[in-house]
Order: structure tokens, then C-alpha cells, then sequence
């Protein structure tokens, strides 16, 4: 087994070996894994933060020891709460990072990190102020930062920043925690689920009080929840079915 850490500040994380491919998560700076498969140019990869699978770029990544593997990945994860911030190399170089890169490992890049840092579980409260860092974000299917985001990487985003794990996509995520019965169980934080005409989890977002909800669609946005699902404030239709509410903290 090899093992790898992203020492760049965004990377796509692909469906297949190809740049034309299906972009299906992104790789954030700092963030460690290990390399299921090594080909020419392209490795497949599985996140050590959620067991994400893809295919990245050789490129964009370095190789590490599995020593320093397990022992970073042993260690509580240390994230950057800058929106945008910048690592400084050896060498004095510049390079910009977003907020929820992981700031852990980065002694094995030889850089240095002088900005606001985030570490351990805060309260369940903090989840809607970190939400709101991330209003007017647009929608990037497979999007993890402030520049781009969908639905999932929102609400994983946002609990990751908190200290809480969730998994990446939204039927992944929709496993998690425990149901709640009705809207009015709820507390801001819980995290609503959404379903297609088949049954299937397609969409979360994160409840605000007053029956609001933020979610990324279009953007990240606040619209109102009912019970039928989500009620778009421009549109004045309900753009998404509930499906279940999840308590996860």
C-alpha cells in the first residue's frame, strides 16, 4: 500500500483516469489518503477522512511514508477557518488555501501557516454560523470549498469545520444519526433529506430556526422548510420532497 497527501490548495477528484472525466469530490491542501492503484499518470485514490474513492492526478499530489500516515492521521484534524488564507513554502513562495484545508501534516511540506485555525468539536450552535461563511457559495457538482460547493460537500463542509464527520454524499450522509418525526423536533444544525419520484436521496441542507433551511441549489442559499419539502423565496414553488430529518449531533 502507498499513501499520499494533496500539498496543492484544490484537486479534482475524478470518476475515471481522465481530465475529461466526471468531477466527483474535491481534494482539499493537507488532506491525506491512500493510493489503491498507480498508473503512468493518474493514481485512485481512498480519503482517509470519509473513504472517498477517485482518480487524481499524479501531478498533484506527493507520496508519503505510511508512518507519517498513520500518525497524522491518528491526530485531531487542524483545519484553516480563513476563507481564503496562503501557506508560505520554504523557498518564501506563496500559495493560497481555503477554508477546511487541513493544516495537520503540513510540517511534511516544509510550510508555514500564520492564519486562523479550527480544532476539535465545538458546540451544535456554531453550525449555522459556519453555514452562513459559505452564503451565496455556487452550486459545483462534486465542490467542496467556498468557490464551488454542492449539497453534500456543503453540509460536509460545514460539520467537518465543527468537528463532526459526516459522509461525503447525501445518501451516504442520510444513513448517519438518528430520524427525527416531525419538523418541529428539530433544532438548528439537524440536517433535512430530500428524494427523488424513486425513492432515492438526492439532496441536504442544514436547519435554521423558524422553519428555514440553508442548502446549496443554484448557490447556497436560505429558503423556507415545510413539510412537503423546500419552499424556493423566488421562484414561490417547492423545489425539493422531504424525505427524512437526521439529528446528528
Amino acid at each position: 500500500m502507498q499513501y499520499g497527501l494533496c500539498n496543492l490548495s484544490i484537486v479534482a477528484l475524478r470518476n475515471e483516469p481522465s481530465d475529461k472525466s466526471e468531477l466527483t469530490s474535491q481534494v482539499l491542501y493537507g488532506e491525506l489518503f491512500k493510493v489503491l492503484e498507480h498508473r503512468k499518470k493518474w493514481s485512485r485514490i481512498r480519503l482517509s477522512y470519509d473513504g472517498y474513492e477517485g482518480w487524481i492526478d499524479n501531478k498533484q499530489f506527493q507520496f508519503i511514508e505510511e508512518n507519517d500516515y498513520k500518525t497524522y492521521t491518528a491526530k485531531k484534524e487542524q483545519l484553516c477557518s480563513d476563507l481564503v488564507h496562503f501557506i508560505t513554502d520554504k523557498e518564501h513562495k506563496l500559495q493560497p488555501i481555503v477554508m477546511g484545508s487541513v493544516l495537520s501534516a503540513q510540517s511534511l511540506l516544509y510550510h508555514s501557516f500564520d492564519g486562523e485555525t479550527l480544532i476539535g468539536q465545538k458546540k451544535k450552535n456554531q453550525l449555522i454560523e459556519t453555514a452562513l461563511l459559505y452564503l451565496n457559495t455556487p452550486y459545483l457538482w462534486g465542490g467542496k470549498t467556498p468557490f464551488g460547493i454542492d449539497c453534500s460537500g456543503f453540509t460536509q463542509m460545514v460539520y467537518r469545520l465543527n468537528g463532526y464527520k459526516l459522509l461525503r454524499d447525501a445518501s451516504q450522509q442520510a444513513t448517519q444519526g438518528d430520524a427525527l418525526s416531525f419538523i418541529e423536533e428539530s433544532s438548528p444544525g439537524d440536517l433535512a433529506f430530500f428524494d427523488n419520484n424513486e425513492g432515492d436521496i438526492i439532496h441536504v441542507g442544514i436547519i435554521m430556526e423558524n422553519h428555514y433551511i440553508i442548502h446549496a441549489h443554484g448557490k447556497v442559499r436560505i429558503d423556507r422548510l415545510d413539510h412537503s419539502g423546500i419552499y424556493n423565496v423566488d421562484t414561490k414553488t417547492h423545489s425539493h420532497k422531504l424525505r427524512v430529518i437526521k439529528s446528528i449531533v
